[in-house]
């Protein structure tokens, strides 16, 4: 029976015709709306890029070329988080498969749901030390993908693809969302699928999970909520979906919030209810409303990790805790709260409002308002002096007033592990002027959904890759072009990943790649003066990236200070259909606000 191309047999009307499994995978990426799938081609995963090619011609996914595989799995990331879709990434066996790793493991330790296809030498190859051999007779790829994913497996027959695939998208989405691993051998993948079209609809499999959440809670935490005087909500990472009606919640409840570090950019932080971030890099304030003896303390959507707990602190972690979560497994890392309360996180918010609403007289006799935040400036740890720097070299601090205050209020920053993300968690105030939008149908499948959990900064909690900001934000501007990306990021960062900026000039990519240049590993050198060790091994060449970047065709700039800040364009940059460079020498000797790491490293100098 003759193998055709997918596109021969849309119309043929014929039950007996047959197309290749690599094929019929991506006519199952064409069903969930899947529009890019990032990746590197090879000899073990062509068929996979010959089915991308039959696809594309009748508008289905495009592959994005990345130039290192973490990189890839970085873009697929961004992706995922921009647009609330399946992000898509692919490699070929051995080094192709095992460079995805680490951009594949932060997508699993921050639950982003990416579907990551790996390929493998001919089956009957197998034990025979074939060339990039991946299987468990070699260098067993397999083996470990299975600890950073959520589904992971490799395809020996041609009528496993499509359970498998399907199982691997369901876990990739369902919460715990994460990545799912599909290993494929270069025969299986060329070999003939048992149909000609998909067999099962991933649109109504892939909708949203029951809303249902476990109401009895719901209603001890509404009593809780009327009969509290001081409360406060602290939002998480896992909020971008509900933050809207959060906020209404947070306003009937009379209540001050607070949010994680990964929370910032999902609310406008000029908002005066808004006491600042807790946890890593975060603000005085913040831990002030907090330790200020509130009666309770709402938590939704956080994982409870280091640097989203504030080092795991009992200002938080206490009896009077209240933890919503559509996770599990974040509720176990909280078993002192008083209250959990399982399930969607929107959901359960509207039906806290309901309650309220209905006893909205008994809140009003109870409630007593929090003193309103201070203003933005004055949450800045004292250091308003810098903020307001001429000096040069330009202070950290001063570079993340201009970046606030000159850019686009669409903008969407993207922090890099390290001192970027302390630098622009604690610094960057954007006014963003978004409307949030609102789900039209608890049925909608939310793979159409643009926007659903997204926010005006991005960072990356716990594992934390350098490097991760530079490939995720071309993820996040091929999601979203209409809107420009300022990717932050220091020198030693983008001396790992930095040539994926060729991707977003290949692409067209609005992208402003802003680099915190001190020749040196900065969090690196700090962390060894705050602890009082050795100085040693953080010193980097001085390097001009604006050579670089213009070696590339790619426009680049030297900062040394605000002025030369003040004679660039920042909206026309965010507005060029391509990437734009700042090589920014920053002075090295300011500290960033990483007390928190130095505390919970046990290495903080008394």
């Amino acid at each position: 029976m003759k193998v055709v191309p997918f596109e021969m047999t849309e119309n043929s009307g014929t039950e007996t015709t047959q197309i290749e499994v690599a094929d019929l995978i991506v006519s199952y990426l064409e069903q969930i709306g899947v529009e890019y799938v990032f990746g590197i081609p090879g000899g073990a995963i062509e068929p996979l890029y010959n089915a991308l090619a039959r696809s594309q011609r009748r508008g289905g996914p495009r592959p994005i070329v990345a130039r290192h595989e973490a990189g890839a799995a970085f873009m697929a990331d961004g992706y995922a988080r921009e647009t609330g879709r399946i992000g898509v990434c692919t490699a070929t066996s051995g080094p192709g498969a095992t460079n995805l790793i680490t951009g594949v493991a932060c997508a699993y330790d921050n639950t982003i749901p990416m579907l990551v296809i790996t390929g493998q030498p001919p089956l009957p190859a197998f034990g025979k030390r074939a060339l990039q051999e991946s299987a468990c007779t070699g260098v067993n790829v397999p083996g470990m993908f299975e600890h950073c994913t959520r589904y992971n497996s490799l395809v020996s027959h041609a009528d496993q693809i499509e359970t498998k695939l399907v199982n691997a998208l369901s876990r990739a989405w369902h919460t715990p969302k994460g990545p799912a691993h599909l290993s494929i051998p270069v025969d299986i993948l060329r070999s003939r699928a048992i149909t000609a079209r998909p067999t099962y609809d991933l649109r109504s499999l892939l909708l949203r999970q029951s809303e249902l959440v476990d109401q009895g809670a719901l209603r001890d935490v509404a009593e809780e909520l009327k009969h509290k005087r001081r409360v406060v909500f602290l939002i998480g990472g896992g909020c971008g979906e509900a933050i809207d009606v959060i906020l209404e919640l947070v306003r009937l409840t009379k209540a001050a919030y607070v949010t994680t570090p990964d929370a910032k950019g999902f609310i406008n932080p000029r908002d005066l209810n808004y006491h600042g971030v807790f946890g890593f890099a975060g603000h005085a304030a913040a831990d002030a409303v907090l330790s200020d003896d509130p009666d309770l303390v709402v938590a939704l959507g956080i994982s409870m990790g280091e640097w989203t707990s504030g080092g795991w602190s009992k200002t938080l972690l206490n009896n009077r805790l209240v933890h919503i979560d559509a996770c599990q497994e974040n509720l176990m890392r909280s078993p002192m709260a008083r209250l959990h309360v399982r399930g969607d996180i929107r959901s359960a918010c509207e039906y806290l409002i309901e309650m309220l609403r209905k006893g909205s007289k008994a809140r009003a006799r109870s409630a007593v308002g929090h003193k309103r935040s201070p203003r933005s400036t004055d949450r800045l740890m004292q250091e308003v002096d810098k903020y307001e720097s001429n000096a040069t070299p330009i202070k950290p601090q001063r570079l993340m007033r201009e970046l606030s205050q000159r850019s686009p209020p669409n903008t969407c920053f993207v922090a890099d592990a390290g001192n970027s993300a302390a630098w622009a968690v604690h610094y960057l105030e954007l006014d963003d002027r978004r409307l949030l939008r609102r789900r039209q149908s608890p049925r909608q499948p939310v793979l159409d959904e643009r926007r659903r959990s997204s926010g005006w900064l991005r960072v990356t909690m716990d594992f934390a890759p350098m490097g991760w900001a530079i490939g995720a934000s071309i993820g996040i501007a091929r999601a979203n072009p209409a809107a420009g990306v300022v990717c932050i990021t220091g020198d030693g960062s983008y001396l790992m990943n930095g040539q994926e900026i060729t991707v977003a000039a290949q692409e067209k990519l609005s992208v402003l790649f802003v680099i915190l240049n001190d020749s040196a590993l900065g969090m690196v050198k700090h962390g060894q003066r705050l602890a009082g060790a050795e100085p040693i091994a953080f010193e980097l060449p001085i390097v001009d990236f604006r050579l670089q970047a213009e070696a590339m065709g790619i426009p680049g700039h030297l900062i040394r200070s605000a002025k030369d800040l003040d004679a660039l364009n920042l909206p026309a940059m965010l507005r060029r259909p391509g990437p734009t460079l700042l090589d920014v020498r920053i002075d090295g000797e300011e500290v960033p606000p990483m007390g928190l790491r130095m505390k919970t490293l046990g290495s903080l100098k008394k």
